[in-house]
């Protein structure tokens, strides 16, 4: 029925560990080379990421630190623009209430000389007045 040859054993057994030893020289050896390699690369480049990501922080810090200032900055010359801009409207209505003041002064000055005019106009006519007067009375 079934015999054991022990020389096509050996053989089968020869070809087995030479087949093994094959695989292991040409394909697994290279492979586990390929993936150490590989595994240290991400190693390196996590590493590297690591290193990055202070640098990172850093720049992002100062990159705030800049943001703040400018802000401080843009307040305080918004601020002084402000100030200066109320100033000088300050300085304008104070002139020209000043002018208008002075125009008053001028209008109270002309309308009293125009009443002493008038007045002196209504004086200097009033015998004519009378005059008329009497002469309406007496055609009545």
């Amino acid at each position: 029925m079934l015999d054991i040859n022990p020389i096509l054993l050996v053989a089968t057994l020869i070809v087995f560990l030479t087949l093994i030893a094959t695989l292991n020289s040409w394909l697994y050896n290279p492979l586990f080379a390929y993936m150490n390699k590989r595994d240290d690369d991400i190693k390196k480049d996590l590493e590297k990421i690591g290193s990055n990501d202070g640098e990172i922080n850093e720049l992002n810090q100062k990159a705030q630190s800049i943001i703040d200032t400018a802000k401080l900055e843009a307040a305080a010359l918004r601020e002084k623009v402000i100030t200066d801009a109320k100033e000088l409207a300050d300085s304008k209505l104070e002139a020209k209430r000043a002018e208008l003041a002075s125009q008053y002064l001028e209008f109270e000055q002309s309308l009293a000389q125009s009443k002493e005019q008038l007045t002196g106009d209504l004086k200097s006519q009033v015998p004519l007045f009378k005059e008329a007067v009497k002469a309406k009375f007496s055609q009545i």
